[in-house]
């Protein structure tokens, strides 16, 4: 019997092959940039971007008044990294392949 191959792993199985780092984007920061989805190319004379230099390239720091990013450009401490759908660091060190997902802070009740 074949495993069942979801979406997200084929996405991320294309990605590692093409060079590339896929980028997911939650909640209200998904509705700030206007996508929830991308594909970055890796540039082959760098060596792989932190989830924060990704976040500077996107230019996703250009926020609004009362939105969760600060304008400056800089990943604000609000906002959780996860890489490969584990919590980790703005500073880790991306390889091909990798997906990376900003989520902004949240509330509930």
């Amino acid at each position: 019997m074949l495993p069942i191959q979801t979406a997200a792993a084929e996405s991320a199985r294309e990605a590692k092959a093409e060079r590339v780092i896929l980028v997911r984007l939650f909640a209200g920061l998904r509705e700030q940039a206007g996508w929830g989805e991308r594909h970055v190319p890796l540039r082959p004379d760098e060596p792989p971007p932190t989830p924060a230099e990704l976040w500077r390239r996107l230019a996703l720091g250009a926020g609004t008044a009362g939105s969760a990013t600060t304008g400056s450009g800089e990943l604000p401490p609000t906002i959780r990294v996860a890489v490969n759908q584990a919590f980790a660091s703005p500073a880790a060190p991306l390889s091909p392949g990798d997906e990376v997902a900003f989520l902004p802070p949240t509330s509930g009740g």
